[in-house]
């Protein structure tokens, strides 16, 4: 199965926080909170972001991808 069915991208394409948003339908808020090792919805498992320059941050589709098909397969 494929998270991003209907939809073609590159192995190793980076997308953006938007992109990221709308692929696996959290707010803004909750994805930082999945990244922020402090708080109680913090998932290890998250995708680490690239840092592209000083200002601007991406994820490697690949990887999101994978993180949705682990929590579909583990429902």
């Amino acid at each position: 199965m494929n998270a991003f069915t209907g939809q073609t991208f590159q192995m190793n394409q980076i997308i953006n926080f938007k992109e990221v948003i709308r692929l696996i339908g959290l707010s803004r808020a909750t994805i930082y909170n999945i990244m922020n090792e402090r708080h109680k919805q913090y998932d290890v498992t998250f995708p680490k972001q690239v840092h592209l320059t000083v200002g601007r941050v991406g994820w490697f589709a690949r990887e999101i991808n994978q993180w949705i098909e682990v929590k579909l397969a583990s429902r």
